[in-house]
C-alpha cells in the first residue's frame, strides 16, 4: 500500500479555511508563556518583580503569560516586552543582564 492516509492533512484544512496562521500564533505564543513560566519559577521570580524589572504593570504581565489569551499578538504588545524579558532573566552562565534604566 502507498498512502496510510487518505486526503490532505490538518495543515492544509486550517490554510483551506484560513485558520492556519491564528493557529500558529496561538501555539506560539503557548509556548513561549510556558517557557517564560518555567523560567520564573526557576530564577524564584514572582510576575510582581517581572512587572517591575519590565517596566510595566502586572496585568500586563498576566496577559503575556495566560495561553489562553490570544489577544495579546501585537509586536509592541509582545515581541518588545519578551524582550525585555529576556534581559531581565539570568542566562544558562547564572549571571543576569542589566541595563541601566
Amino acid at each position: 500500500m502507498g498512502k496510510k492516509h487518505i486526503g490532505s492533512d490538518f495543515d492544509d484544512f486550517l490554510r483551506d479555511e484560513r485558520l492556519l496562521d491564528d493557529a500558529e500564533t496561538v501555539a506560539a505564543k503557548r509556548v513561549i508563556a510556558f517557557q517564560i513560566a518555567q523560567e520564573m519559577e526557576r530564577c524564584h521570580l514572582t510576575k510582581s518583580e517581572l512587572a517591575r524589572r519590565m517596566r510595566t504593570s502586572r496585568p500586563a504581565v498576566e496577559r503575556l503569560l495566560d495561553p489562553a489569551n490570544p489577544s495579546v499578538t501585537l509586536w509592541a504588545h509582545v515581541v518588545v516586552p519578551l524582550a525585555r524579558l529576556a534581559a531581565e532573566l539570568p542566562r544558562a552562565s547564572g549571571t543576569a543582564t542589566r541595563r541601566s534604566p
